[in-house]
């Protein structure tokens, strides 16, 4: 009772935020007069060393005496709000990425950070404070390279291009903050500062040592933008080592570079459990002890770890050994709470963004922000003339794994869209007409799978009653007698109502069908176990949080009766699990076939889900390793399935859902239309059918380069950018970066520039008319690259400027760009940037001047003499 009456104090207190005694003066960090750091350093004075340790790390608990409260720190904002329940889902990050709409990536930021603003009102509590996911400091945008396509975390980036990226990253960081003259409506954390980009199963012991001229010339630009343009407020370093030091504990770039070259007053914050890194010996090992290492993070820059709570103990150990000072942690404690100051925390609720609402997320309005983002992501890749439909047809089936799924929806880091739209469920509402059958055929990485009937299954081996024995656990050691036990007709079961955790397990006999080759997998929210006879089929017990898809292939005697144990805890509090199979005769892919025959047009939705591809996965199939992946191939049975559809003859549009790059080369030679999705958020699946039917004309543009094979690339581990990326691979590819069709027609005129002889670092404009001379409006995406011929260390072109134009049918406009000294500069060979003498080719059009493809993409190239030198700062 002591402790309950304790709570409620502490409650109280908080709650009234600025209860005082009467006749009391109030305390400097509660004067709104005075500017938000020196309050933060009048309340971080007035702290215990016990109370500020555990303001270091990402669960910060509350101060009932200072009227703190309760704050968690992490946040996921990369495109909507995450891990919150219903939530606006836009496309991927990637997708927004090929929108190639740098003005419109900042209109779905400031959408988001609304929709934080208004979950935050909503979900309050824990003394009034923010729980995990329930606050307004939002570890997005993630702006690391996509600098090899088989990083499983590409899909949150926004591609391979530094320029790209950073206008992006700009446009978002500009978005999530605001503009308000007091208060920052959520804070940005561009990520993982610096030089990640996988491979994700060694990331937490990988030593990166960029050259020089790659740290300043692909992977800094980014974060320099972010920081000195727009402002962000915070800054994630990165699990890995930069040159013998790890990220989260590395002077150079967290002191000399962030803090010194780019005049950063933020606050950073480690990724998760990257402070351990620095201590235990099986990661980096940087120093012996926990104290000694969380001493060599803050010393280096670092403010904040995301780390469990026995991080603030090593804190206030390392402190009382003398290991780390006090003032460095009172310096990292000013920067934290100005933050929490400037959003608002310490100060009336209703002075703080007063028009936005606790019901202000996941509006009818939002969903349609949403889906106009999608339509303009979609690249399409290849079309022979099928696209747009002529006519709706009478007849459609549609194909593949990801037709029907939400998971192909929302790739990662996401939230839970309230209306989602699958492609399967687009296609029925652009076409109600039509008769549409659904088939997968395949899935991800396997056949297709359908549930083990019950006719072949038994409880007993005499088959004396059919079904199997289903026994509830109270947790997943299958530790003494079960709680229940019951015989069921399949090895299913919804854990809801009063079985809503632990764990089941069937048990009982299967009999086979046919000779040959059987999968099996647990369709399921957990881990889970399939044993024959005993003997281990698929063993997915040691997943994390992400469903786990992985199979089992086992070859059966038809006729014969195995020994069947199913074994499977739950992660989640609902949700329905099921025992699934296929035979050798494949039957999935059969259906598939039939229905393509039968039907005047396929649409055969393949790809990947953020189930394969992803962060840090305990998983190895196929094509695919912890994550990342080990092949660009559309995975074999997708493969196989596709070549079937299509020699049925009807006509076939192949849609890929990914959040990668993929080989797609046989596709590309005998597909007539191949339209590249990505994961494109909640309403998804009416934008893809809006463009099959020709509603919406495809403007989206590539990030990232669609390479022909991964043996064309260096080794994953090599992190030096010779023969990566559009800038430095000199080789064929299958689609170019910036590479997307349109169903009209742009001409290029009246290219020009404002001097064809410049001094170095002297301005620059680039104009040109553009005109639609099709007859359907659309949407050009403008792109100026530049090259540098004869500079030893320049890439082969770059992207210096890029605007999304509409146009209508006839309609001509005069886009301009504005260059500055950076736009035309390049970086040497020992890092420094400079503006060097000679000439610069110039090329601006709907895409790179030399393709890789059969028609090259209009535009025009122009020329610039320059004179003189001129050495750019970091």
């Amino acid at each position: 009772m002591r402790m309950i009456a304790a709570i409620l104090l502490a409650g109280s207190l908080i709650g009234s935020a600025a209860a005082q005694l009467p006749g009391a003066s109030l305390p400097s960090y509660r004067d709104t007069g005075k500017s938000a750091p020196a309050r933060a350093a009048d309340l971080v004075a007035r702290m215990t060393l016990e109370e500020k340790a555990s303001q270091l790390v990402n669960d910060a608990t509350a101060i009932p005496r200072l009227g703190i409260r309760e704050y968690n720190w992490w946040n996921e904002g990369l495109h909507g709000v995450a891990a919150a329940g219903h939530a606006t889902v836009f496309p991927q990050a990637i997708g927004l990425a090929a929108t190639f709409d740098a003005p419109h990536i900042g209109q779905v930021a400031s959408l988001i950070s609304t929709e934080f603003r208004a979950k935050y009102l909503a979900a309050q509590h824990r003394f009034g404070g923010s729980d995990w996911f329930g606050g307004l400091t939002v570890w997005s945008p993630n702006i690391n390279i996509f600098r090899d396509p088989r990083w499983g975390r590409g899909q949150e980036t926004y591609g391979e291009d530094p320029y790209l990226t950073a206008r992006l990253g700009v446009a978002f960081v500009r978005g999530l903050q605001g503009t308000d003259a007091d208060y920052f409506r959520t804070i940005a954390t561009p990520k993982h500062f610096a030089v990640h980009s996988g491979p994700e199963a060694s990331r937490h012991r990988d030593d990166i040592r960029p050259s020089a001229h790659d740290l300043a010339d692909t992977y800094l630009p980014a974060f320099r933008a972010t920081v000195m343009e727009a402002g962000a407020q915070s800054v994630m370093c990165a699990y890995n080592a930069v040159n013998g030091m790890p990220a989260c504990a590395n002077p150079a770039l967290l002191t000399d570079t962030l803090r010194g070259a780019w005049k950063f007053n933020g606050y950073v914050v480690s990724d998760c459990e990257a402070v351990a890194d620095t201590y235990l010996p099986d990661h980096h090992g940087f120093r012996r002890t926990p104290e000694q290492g969380v001493a060599a993070a803050f010393d280096a820059g670092m403010d904040l770890i995301c780390g469990g709570a026995v991080e603030s103990e090593h804190i206030v150990r390392a402190v009382n050994s003398g290991v780390l000072r006090q003032a460095v942690i009172d310096r990292s404690l000013v920067r934290l709470f100005t933050a929490r100051i400037k959003l608002g925390q310490f100060d009336e609720a209703a002075t703080v963004f007063p028009g936005i609402t606790a019901k202000d997320y996941d509006t009818a309005a939002n969903r349609a922000v949403a889906l106009d983002t999608a339509e303009r992501s979609l690249v399409l890749l290849k079309n022979d003339g099928l696209l747009p439909l002529r006519a709706a047809p009478r007849r459609i089936a549609v194909i593949g794994p990801n037709a029907d799924s939400q998971a192909a929806l929302v790739g990662n880091y996401n939230g839970d869209p309230s209306h989602p739209v699958t492609i399967l469920d687009g296609l029925k509402r652009r076409f109600p007409d039509a008769a549409i059958s659904h088939v997968e055929g395949s899935g991800l990485i396997d056949p297709a799978l359908q549930p083990v009937d019950g006719n072949d299954l038994c409880v007993d081996a005499a088959c004396r009653r059919r079904g199997v024995t289903i026994e509830h656990f109270v947790d997943r050691t299958f530790a003494g007698r079960p709680d229940t036990t019951a015989v069921v007709e399949r090895a299913d079961h919804a854990w809801s109502g009063a079985l809503q955790s632990g764990a089941v397990r069937f048990t009982g006999y299967l009999t086979a069908r046919e000779n040959g080759d059987h999968v099996f997998r647990y369709e399921a929210n957990g881990g889970y176990r399939i044993f024959l006879d005993d003997k281990p089929v698929v063993d997915a017990w040691n997943v994390d949080w992400r469903p786990s898809i992985a199979a089992g292939r086992v070859r059966l005697e038809a006729g014969h009766t195995y020994r069947l144990r199913v074994e499977a805890f739950q992660r989640a509090t609902e949700g329905r699990e099921r025992l699934l199979w296929s035979p050798p005769a494949d039957p999935g892919a059969a259906a598939a076939v039939a229905a393509a025959r039968a039907a005047d047009l396929t649409v055969f939705v393949a790809g990947l889900t953020a189930q394969l591809e992803g962060e840090e996965m305990p998983m190895a199939v196929p094509g695919f390793a912890g994550g990342d992946r080990t092949s660009l191939d559309l995975p074999a049975p997708q493969q196989a399935l596709l070549e079937r559809v299509h020699a049925t003859g009807t006509p076939l549009v192949l849609v890929l859902v990914n959040g990668s790059a993929l080989s797609v080369n046989w596709a590309d030679a005998h597909v007539p239309a191949i339209l590249e999705a990505w994961y494109p958020g909640g309403q998804g699946g009416d934008a893809v059918a809006r463009v099959i039917a020709g509603d919406v004309n495809p403007a989206g543009r590539l990030p990232v380069t669609f390479y022909r094979t991964a043996a064309d690339l260096p080794p994953f581990t090599d992190y030096a950018m010779a023969a990566r990326t559009y800038r430095y691979f000199d080789r064929p590819v299958l689609y170019p970066f910036g590479h997307g069709l349109s169903y009209t027609r742009f001409a290029y005129s009246g290219g020009h520039v404002s001097q064809r002889r410049i001094r170095a670092g002297a301005p620059l404009t680039v104009s040109v008319t553009v005109t639609n001379s099709g007859d359907r409006a659309g949407d050009e995406v403008v792109q100026l690259y530049v090259s540098r011929p004869g500079l030893p260390d320049a890439p082969i072109r770059a992207l210096i400027g890029f605007e999304r134009v509409h146009l209508a049918p006839g309609e001509r406009r005069r886009v301009s760009f504005a260059l500055d000294a950076r736009a035309l500069s390049t970086v040497d060979a020992g890092g420094v940037r400079r503006v060097m003498p000679g000439k610069a080719d110039l090329w601006v059009g709907g895409g790179q001047p030399l393709s890789g493809r059969d028609v090259v993409p209009p535009g025009q190239a122009l020329h610039v003499a320059i004179t003189g030198t001129v050495t750019l700062p970091e």
